[in-house]
């Protein structure tokens, strides 16, 4: 394992003071739990000259509602404080459920949403329920801030846009529609502690008193480079009557947006197979906590 120098900062400033000069991807890693880059490290996978715990820096820590920009998640709340915050379980249901999916219990309590979303793994549990709900992630470094939407923080298997001398901020989720629901499904081989095969989140608004659709949203996660919005499948929901024809017919075009390959924890049949019947559960599971059972 390659030696690395070890900084806590515990101001915006110092840790941008740490981060001035650093121009190599990868030269810099912040950490919270640390539980993803503990394993990254042993195996060669990353290599970072320093290693800067973020958990003491104020900013990090916000878990704050804003009337009329949403919630602010900072880049050290756990997800065992994310999952417990009062609003998190009344109107952001596929974010609390995400939060229980991360490793262990153990694991959650150090592990945070954003530190998973920021390890960029096309597997992350919290990255599918963070597009439904259509999260911005807001970035900072020496040269300040900048916010960018979640579906476009991707650029391949544990890559993302932000530049060599930034980190994770925070991730902002804006208020959820009117009368809705989002849920998030998961198939791992073993009941508990692994990686999905394949992940589906899906938010429903509904007009009020009916099953019409005004609002769909699904995100698939590891069936492809990165994690994906269905948007065919989102499209062919909105403005209809839900039915459960209308439903299977969401799961399959769904399956479209789906790019799996084969390896040891699946094959591509077997991934899109999958992303059909998580799709039409995750949507059924919308409409029961609307009071619409099909």
């Amino acid at each position: 394992m390659k030696a690395f120098s070890f900084t806590a900062p515990t101001t915006i400033k110092e840790m941008n003071e740490i981060l001035t000069n650093v121009t190599t991807p990868g030269e810099i890693h912040p950490i919270v739990g640390g539980t993803d880059l503990i394993e990254q490290v042993k195996t060669g996978r990353r290599s970072p000259s320093i290693v800067m715990d973020i958990k003491q820096i104020p900013e990090m820590n916000r878990l704050e509602w804003v009337s009329g920009e949403g919630l602010h998640l900072g880049a050290a709340v756990s997800c065992t404080d994310t999952a417990a915050f009062p609003l998190v379980q009344e109107s952001y249901e596929s974010i609390k459920e995400s939060c229980g999916l991360i490793g262990s219990v153990q694991i959650q309590n150090r592990a945070s949403i954003v530190g998973n979303i920021a390890n960029s793994a096309p597997s992350a549990d919290s990255v599918p329920s963070g597009l439904v709900h259509e999260a911005s992630v807001v970035l900072i470094g020496p040269s300040g801030t900048r916010t960018i939407p979640l579906e476009d923080f991707f650029t391949g298997p544990g890559r993302n846009v932000s530049k060599p001398n930034e980190v994770v901020l925070e991730i902002i989720l804006p208020p959820p529609p009117n009368n809705s629901s989002s849920h998030y499904l998961r198939f791992i081989p073993r009941n508990e502690m692994d990686i999905a095969v394949a992940g589906v989140a899906t938010l429903l608004s509904l007009a009020p008193g009916s099953r019409t659709c005004t609002k769909a949203r699904i995100a698939l996660a590891s069936v492809g480079p990165i994690p994906v919005r269905a948007k065919a499948a989102e499209t062919f929901l909105e403005g209809k009557d839900l039915t459960n024809d209308i439903i299977e017919k969401a799961a399959e075009t769904a399956v479209e947006s789906a790019s799996p390959i084969t390896d040891v924890r699946g094959s591509i049949e077997y991934r899109k197979n999958l992303v059909k019947v998580l799709t039409e559960n995750t949507l059924r599971m919308c409409l029961n906590s609307l009071n619409q059972n099909l």
